[in-house]
């Protein structure tokens, strides 16, 4: 064991896994129940041959500092997907903007072609 100091606190961190000496790897669980608490579990925890290793870095996080927590990231989430809506927008309305653009030119060409036919301008 080792002590690594995270976020101004020492923890204990276990260099190597149990039985199959592979490193840990410390997570953070994004969990309702487990926000932003940090764990170590195998490094190779979806391959079938993993083992079940798991411990808590942190220790429980209280109910109100939970719900505080899930709420803020409910918002940012919220957030985030409003920018995303809001970007693919603006392309839209930027395609939009730039074939009507495009239709006013060629409306002027064409009207600039009546009107020096109808004088003998051009």
């Amino acid at each position: 064991m080792a002590m690594e100091n995270v976020d101004g606190y020492p923890h204990i961190i276990e260099q190597t896994m149990y039985m199959c000496g592979r490193i840990a790897t410390m997570r953070t669980s994004w969990t309702e129940n487990n926000t932003g608490r940090r764990f170590l579990g195998c490094s190779f925890n979806r391959r079938p041959d993993a083992y079940d290793y798991f411990k808590w870095v942190d220790p429980l996080v209280q109910p109100r500092y939970k719900s505080v927590i899930n709420g803020l990231l409910r918002n940012a989430n919220h957030k985030d997907a409003l920018v995303k809506k809001l970007q693919r927008n603006l392309i839209h309305h930027r395609i939009v903007l730039a074939m009507a653009v495009l239709v006013v030119l060629v409306y002027c060409v064409l009207l600039w072609d009546v009107i020096c036919s109808c004088i003998g301008f051009c």
